[in-house]
């Protein structure tokens, strides 16, 4: 995530019910481990329902300031959590005002990673519904995106992270970020290539999965030098991207997956895969984009 001597923030959003805590948690657990700053980010929008037709709307100064002292108290609720929880922690608060996606997607700019909540709606909710950012700002997001469930899941043991790997410039990131993630929290790493034959099967499969293990074996390979402490384990499935990977990972400590991935081995495309997880994972999804 951050190089050598960055200090680059956690950036995290702040869910207003202070019952949905996962993203918090996970963000600064994260930004503890890694000795990093965490900043806690709340977005005020802008109302446009919950009037009677018969009630009078407060003027606007009347709204902006009752909004201002709410958004006040969401960030002070989170940083007492996140202190209690982690007192060396450095935190700090911002409370912005306008369009959700657009300040996280400037957070992002010179952030470590960008954590969100996920409560999991349904397909039509996530997609269009305004209780959901992560998928706009999956798509132009300038570091990587972490995409947290509520409730928590549960994990297994030993600890273990999954990867998607599909040979393309994306999926390289995502393996690096997997490596450093999986050492940094002594975890094993399962890397998965997972080969999706077209509509019109070919008689001989043998081949093209060994041109699979060939590039898979060849991707982790120098990561695997790095990081020797990291027990790894790299198999191509064959299947779905998205069910297989939401399977693998279903007791995982996270998921990565790249973002708009181009395929570099055929019937793997991981921009549709990192959006299709989102939906389906029920662990921590960690978006990655490709280095600028």
């Amino acid at each position: 995530m951050s190089g050598p001597g960055e200090r680059r923030p956690v950036v995290v959003g702040v869910d207003p019910d202070p019952v949905h805590r996962m993203a918090l948690v996970w963000a600064a657990d994260e930004a503890a481990r890694r000795r990093l700053p965490l900043r806690a980010v709340h977005v005020e929008g802008v109302p446009t329902r919950g009037y009677r037709r018969q009630e009078v709307p407060p003027s606007w100064e009347e709204w902006n300031e009752a909004l201002h002292k709410a958004g006040e108290q969401v960030l002070g609720q989170a940083v007492d959590f996140v202190s209690a929880r982690h007192p060396q922690l450095q935190v700090d608060a911002l409370l912005a005002e306008g369009d959700p996606v657009w300040v996280l997607r400037e957070q992002s700019r010179d952030a470590t990673s960008l954590v969100l909540g996920s409560r999991h709606l349904s397909r039509k909710q996530e997609v269009f519904g305004s209780a959901s950012v992560a998928l706009p700002v999956m798509a132009r997001t300038h570091c990587p995106l972490v995409v947290v469930p509520e409730p928590e899941h549960v994990t297994e043991e030993p600890p273990y992270f999954v990867v998607g790997v599909d040979g393309s410039e994306h999926s390289a990131a995502a393996v690096d970020l997997a490596f450093e993630e999986a050492a940094l929290r002594g975890a094993r790493l399962r890397a998965l290539l997972v080969w999706e034959p077209g509509p019109l099967r070919v008689f001989d499969e043998h081949q093209p999965q060994q041109e699979a293990r060939r590039l898979l074996s060849e991707i982790v390979a120098g990561r695997q030098a790095r990081y020797p402490e990291v027990d790894l384990h790299h198999e191509v499935l064959v299947g779905h991207p998205v069910q297989v990977l939401t399977d693998a990972s279903a007791h995982a400590l996270g998921l990565v997956v790249g973002t708009r991935g181009r395929g570099g081995f055929a019937g793997m495309l991981l921009g549709s895969v990192s959006q299709g997880v989102l939906h389906h994972a029920r662990c921590p999804v960690i978006a990655v984009p490709t280095r600028e």
